[in-house]
């Protein structure tokens, strides 16, 4: 069994509950909780315990699922403009993280820009895809894919990028974590 979704809600229920507590022995046994989330979490990933603290404190405010958004974008002959991942050496769509203050078309033009050089517009979206915490990450995530058209720039990888091509998807050997869904909305 994948301890990851049960480490995942109870460093969301500890995180939350402490925000949210009215006394001081509330605050206590929510900060207990998180404590011995993070040293679990630390056994169960072989990462220190104090390193999975920083990661969970970084995230402040009420705990909830990630927002991604990522770039479909194909070309005349309906291959997928796909980057070769410098993280884990796998293909995936462009895309990334929703940051605060930022819609998630905002979003995925930024990170079609920084990941390959081209600047893009957001045409539609194309649903909500849900990923569960455990599946590729200990977080649960929405996807945003939406239908982008490139309205600019040069194809220029950058440091998360080992390179940046369009392919067409039945010949993607391997692709990051679940992008391979995505395909489902080119055919809609």
């Amino acid at each position: 069994m994948d301890p990851a979704p049960l480490f995942d809600e109870l460093r969301t229920l500890a995180q939350n509950g402490r925000r949210y507590a009215e006394d001081p022995w509330e605050e206590e046994r929510w900060e207990r909780v998180l404590t011995l989330t993070s040293e679990y979490y630390g056994e169960a990933f072989d990462l220190p315990a104090d390193e999975v603290r920083d990661r969970f404190a970084d995230e402040v405010g009420h705990v909830t699922t990630k927002v991604g958004a990522i770039a479909v974008v194909t070309d005349d002959d309906g291959r997928l403009l796909l980057q070769h991942r410098a993280d884990d050496g796998t293909w995936g769509i462009p895309g990334g993280w929703v940051d605060p203050g930022e819609s998630p078309t905002e979003a995925v033009v930024r990170e079609a820009r920084e990941e390959t050089g081209l600047v893009v517009e957001a045409v539609e979206s194309l649903g909500v895809f849900t990923r569960r915490p455990g599946a590729h990450g200990p977080h649960g995530q929405l996807q945003l894919p939406y239908r982008c058209r490139v309205v600019g720039g040069d194809v220029d990888p950058s440091h998360e990028s080992l390179a940046v091509a369009y392919r067409d998807p039945e010949t993607v050997e391997d692709w990051h974590a679940d992008h391979e869904q995505f395909r489902s909305v080119l055919e809609g």
